[in-house]
């Protein structure tokens, strides 16, 4: 009987399973996503090679040519190889609601995707371009610091898109706003000082602070901190004038110094929106309360520096229902 109950429950799981089986998907988002995380797995590969130049000390086999940046190194080319595959994760999302095909698969394969090339190449990248200048220093426990470092980057990231796959809305109005620092984000700080370093500033300085950076970064990927979606909120639909002049000036600063621009734009979009979480949460609760008030200037901001019951949030509500303590 019990050999029964088994043989049975056993069918029924292969039936679940037969009908879960996936059976189409689209095509053109999935080659996009796919694209993304073929380059972050060039980021890796550049990331080694450019390790093993350094190791031989030949200067002049490190240096590629790549589009119009001019010479550069192939560390230089897996933070370029990060950038684009930002681009790609960008186009594949979007890509998918506009043919109206957003599914579960999409889903899952873009966080694989993203784990290679926002999880694993940032983190690589860090370690690698280091271990050249770490092999001058005598003292384990500078090693295991940084590998420490990069473990606990790539560990914030996975765990930041396993995150978002249980919290995320298929509905595109609920994309105005992250939880947390997106790791598209938190690649972009790491790359773009090493660009930055290879290309632009060969200060030493540069990368003995990526290890800093990147415990930041991973912290901020698993925080509560509330980050803008660019492109929702300040691209898409009708904007006011002064956006168009805003996007124009910025073109006009990534072509005239990328790297500079790099550097500016992702390590500023990581440390605003840390700067007005510290502002309104350690800040504004020990002024006087006329003071918080005048502090803080819309309902978000209220809502995401007070709580319910405090003196801020009471007197706010004094403010807005004048009659409610006569009633």
């Amino acid at each position: 009987m019990s050999r029964r109950k088994t043989e049975a429950a056993g069918r029924r799981l292969f039936r679940r399973v037969h009908r879960q089986r996936l059976k189409y998907i689209t095509v053109l988002p999935s080659l996009v996503t796919i694209l993304n995380g073929v380059c972050g797995f060039t980021a890796i590969v550049f990331a080694g090679k450019g390790a093993e130049m350094s190791a031989k000390a030949v200067s002049a086999g490190s240096q590629m040519r790549f589009l119009t940046f001019g010479p550069t190194t192939y560390f230089a080319l897996a933070g370029y190889m990060i950038v684009l595959a930002m681009i790609a994760d960008m186009l594949d999302g979007r890509l998918a609601r506009k043919v109206k095909s957003t599914s579960s698969f999409g889903g899952q394969l873009d966080s694989l995707c993203d784990v290679v090339s926002f999880g694993v190449a940032p983190a690589l990248l860090m370690l690698k371009a280091l271990e050249n200048h770490l092999s001058l220093i005598d003292g384990s426990f500078v090693h295991r610091s940084v590998w420490l470092a990069a473990a606990a980057y790539m560990s914030c990231a996975a765990i930041r898109l396993a995150r978002f796959n249980v919290e995320n809305e298929e509905d595109e109005s609920a994309h105005m706003s992250f939880i947390g620092l997106p790791s598209p984000g938190a690649a972009g700080v790491i790359a773009s000082l090493v660009i930055l370093h290879q290309e632009t500033l060969p200060v030493n300085a540069i990368l003995y602070i990526l290890p800093f950076v990147a415990l930041w970064i991973s912290i901020l990927m698993v925080s509560r901190i509330r980050y803008p979606h660019l492109l929702n909120q300040y691209l898409r639909g009708k904007k006011p004038f002064e956006y168009l002049i805003r996007v124009l000036l910025l073109l006009a600063f990534v072509w005239w110094n990328i790297q500079v621009a790099l550097v500016v734009i992702f390590c500023g979009f990581a440390a605003i929106s840390f700067t007005k979480w510290l502002y309104f949460r350690v800040l504004v609760p020990h002024l006087p309360v006329r003071w918080r008030l005048r502090s803080v200037h819309n309902e978000g901001d209220l809502a995401a520096t007070v709580r319910p019951n405090s003196p801020v949030a009471v007197a706010e509500q004094g403010q807005a229902n004048p009659k409610a303590d006569r009633l």
